[in-house]
């Protein structure tokens, strides 16, 4: 399989996901990017297309839980919570934007309801 296979096949797992899942003012959707290198989550408004709050890897001052790429992920999650609550926004609907929910998506999964994000 290809690299590009990989990728139109990713996303096409991420438009059968985006047809149920909708987010709103009161409930943005967590939208989960993961890259080779990093991780990226957004708290969306589906109905006015806006970021609510967002996280990533690469952000400043982010201390990651753990080793490797899945105690960044863990870091991530928390700080998204946590900008979230700041935005306050209590509950999400989670979007793993194609990927399983497994490893580095479940870390970042896990960590923001540790947070206080609940989805």
């Amino acid at each position: 399989m290809t690299v590009s296979t990989k990728r139109v096949a990713r996303e096409r797992r991420h438009l059968r996901v985006r047809k149920r899942v909708r987010g709103t003012a009161e409930r943005p959707r967590l939208a989960v990017y993961r890259s080779n290198s990093g991780i990226y989550a957004q708290l969306i408004d589906d109905r006015l297309g806006r970021t609510l709050a967002a996280a990533s890897s690469l952000d400043d001052g982010l201390t990651p839980e753990g080793d490797g790429k899945i105690g960044v992920a863990s870091a991530v999650g928390k700080l998204v919570a946590e900008r979230a609550r700041q935005a306050g926004i209590e509950q999400a609907v989670f979007d793993r934007g194609g990927n399983r929910f497994h490893g580095r998506v479940k870390a970042l999964a896990d960590a923001a309801r540790q947070g206080g994000l609940d989805f």
